[in-house]
């Protein structure tokens, strides 16, 4: 009965790391380019009372073993990174991935990270920076005195602009995409950004609509991949386990109490 209790302290925990997960999918539903990320669980170590082909006979062995668990844990908290909706902005800097591919920009330190958030703002300099000011990594710098209103970026990447006293326009940049053998190893640092890691393997560089990437759609943004009806569906399934468990520690509760009152 001891073992009992902690079996099912370990599920209510692993239940609660589930929670956790739905609840931040459900509080970025509204995230561009954010990824859901599904709780995945594995059993713990085995008590083995009974070993399987143990002689029962001179003829005959045991067929099946005694095995008791000793619960679950959380194993994993998988990204999918299945596409999201797109969605019309009509702003004239949002960038959307339709298909593989991130976006990399340069943080403060040098470093590279990756983004499927195409949100992106043009700063005093005229250069394509994110929300928070990191520059977009192959850099994006526009003319002084372009027409806002005149700035496309077709499906490969390509960046174009009119200004004043030029009748045709002109190639400002390339829009470059990265994709990776395993994006779910990517490490997630949060403002919609990830770095690479050993399990993520290394960046492969390309252009828009070439070679597996996915095509830039311009005033466009990529919304987040969360169903709300499928969470909220995890959830309640989550808190049925999560109170399933809690029985199962109060019917082990109840039985060590039955033991303890046999003798008065």
């Amino acid at each position: 009965m001891v073992r009992s209790l902690w079996t099912a302290a370990s599920g209510m925990i692993g239940q609660q790391g589930n929670i956790d997960t739905i609840s931040n999918n459900l509080a970025n539903v509204n995230t561009s380019g954010y990824k859901r990320q599904r709780a995945e669980f594995e059993d713990l170590i085995y008590q083995t009372v009974k070993i399987a082909g143990t002689p029962a006979t001179e003829d005959t062995v045991v067929p099946v073993p005694i095995q008791m668990g000793h619960g679950v844990k959380l194993a994993a908290t998988q990204r999918q990174f299945t596409q999201g909706a797109l969605q019309n902005t009509e702003n004239f800097s949002d960038i959307a991935i339709a298909g593989d591919g991130f976006f990399r920009v340069m943080l403060y330190d040098g470093s590279f990270a990756y983004t499927r958030d195409g949100s992106f703002k043009v700063d005093a300099n005229g250069q394509l920076v994110t929300s928070q000011g990191y520059k977009v990594i192959p850099e994006v710098i526009l003319p002084e005195g372009f027409i806002p209103e005149t700035l496309a970026i077709s499906r490969d990447g390509r960046i174009t602009v009119k200004i004043p006293g030029l009748d045709e326009p002109i190639d400002v940049g390339q829009i470059e995409l990265y994709r990776f053998p395993n994006p779910a190893g990517l490490s997630a640092i949060g403002e919609n950004l990830f770095k690479i890691s050993n399990a993520s393997g290394n960046p492969i560089a390309g252009r828009p609509g070439f070679d597996g990437m996915g095509q830039t759609i311009h005033r466009f943004l990529e919304m987040s991949n969360v169903s709300v009806v499928r969470e909220m569906v995890n959830m309640i399934v989550a808190q049925r386990a999560y109170e399933f468990n809690s029985k199962a520690i109060q019917t082990s509760d109840n039985m060590l109490g039955t033991a303890t009152n046999l003798k008065r």
